[in-house]
């Protein structure tokens, strides 16, 4: 983690609370001042899997073209840096209900703040990189735990625009105690990118689309959830090289039938088995001279999760099909596929 800025900050919350309304009637005095530090933890494998998929000494022109054009097309997504922070506290009964909200512009790593709170338990949430991102928006937050970061409900998305990082932490303030609070923010969302060597093809368009990713972060619980099946227009990055090309897209992660929490360990994390089926998938249209369209599924049965860059690697075949490299990335291929744009999805 970069040692980024650090800023202080001082803001009282007496009004904010509106006065001792919302304390027990047996605390002497409204609250006092407490620090709260804020921290983000960018857990990820990025520079790994970049090196290891398309720098290594066999690598062509056209992977390490698209190692550089994915480094820059990444570089505001996977960062521990923060430009807005939204900071939420809840009754710890009652419901859960809202207590107070505040949001600020970090514009940094790490920052404190000293909050002037009653004295009582609370569960804490943060959010950060959210007013950016047009793909996640806060709901539910009047209380806890319906608090979700929440995609539109879209046929097709286009990708997240910021990295999401996310945070929860109970909170006992007691009288006459003094505390300092750390809080640790780690990423919620997560990349999925495909090189694809045209060597040799007269293809007249190529358009992928990316599937198979959760539609809701459920904040206090840091749980994924999967309302239908949310379909993602990946990016075309422009490469230096043109013999082939590279498609990325920034979504939540896929399902996991092993572990569905955000990672907040070490790299080990992003090693995961196999699951019997598909998870995820990708799906390329491949445009043909003679105007038939040709679709692939490519399908994955390894989950991605947060924080975690997953490249895939394939070439476009006379018949117009994307062949994946990895012998274990499943393949479903239609010839003259008739559906035009309406990407149709079978997970």
């Amino acid at each position: 983690m970069s040692a980024g800025v650090r800023n202080i900050l001082y803001v009282l919350l007496a009004a904010a609370f509106t006065g001792c309304s919302l304390v027990d009637e047996d605390l002497r005095d409204c609250g006092k001042e407490y620090s709260i530090e804020y921290s983000l933890t960018l857990v990820t494998n990025v520079s790994d899997e970049i090196a290891s998929e398309l720098e290594t000494p066999m690598s062509t022109g056209l992977e390490n073209s698209a190692a550089n054009a994915l480094r820059e097309y990444l570089k505001n997504i996977f960062t521990d840096y923060a430009h807005d922070v939204h900071l939420s506290f809840y009754d710890v009964a009652e419901d859960s209900l809202l207590l107070h909200r505040e949001e600020h512009i970090m514009d940094a790593s790490h920052s404190s703040y000293t909050l002037y709170m009653p004295e009582r338990r609370y569960m804490h949430t943060a959010l950060a990189n959210v007013n950016d991102n047009p793909l996640a928006n806060i709901t539910g937050d009047d209380r806890c735990h319906r608090e979700k970061l929440h995609q539109p409900v879209q046929d097709t998305l286009s990708s997240h625009t910021t990295g999401l990082f996310t945070a929860r932490l109970p909170m006992d303030i007691q009288e006459g105690e003094d505390r300092n609070f750390y809080v640790r923010l780690y990423m919620a969302n997560s990349a999925t990118a495909i090189v694809i060597d045209t060597t040799g093809s007269k293809i007249r368009d190529l358009k992928l689309f990316a599937t198979g990713f959760a539609t809701d972060f459920a904040v206090r619980d840091s749980l994924y959830h999967f309302n239908g099946a949310p379909v993602f227009r990946m990016d075309s990055i422009p490469l230096t090289d043109n013999s082939g090309c590279c498609f990325a897209s920034v979504n939540f992660p896929s399902r996991n039938p092993f572990d569905s929490k955000v990672v907040i360990d070490s790299q080990d994390s992003f090693v995961t088995e196999q699951a019997d089926e598909a998870l995820w998938c990708l799906k390329a249209y491949v445009t043909m001279p003679d105007g038939s369209v040709t679709e692939s599924v490519l399908g994955v049965n390894q989950p991605l999760h947060a924080g975690e860059l997953k490249i895939l690697k394939g070439k476009v075949i006379g018949n117009g099909a994307v062949q994946p490299d990895d012998p274990t990335v499943a393949v479903s291929i239609t010839l003259e596929w008739g559906g035009g744009m309406d990407i149709p999805i079978d997970l």
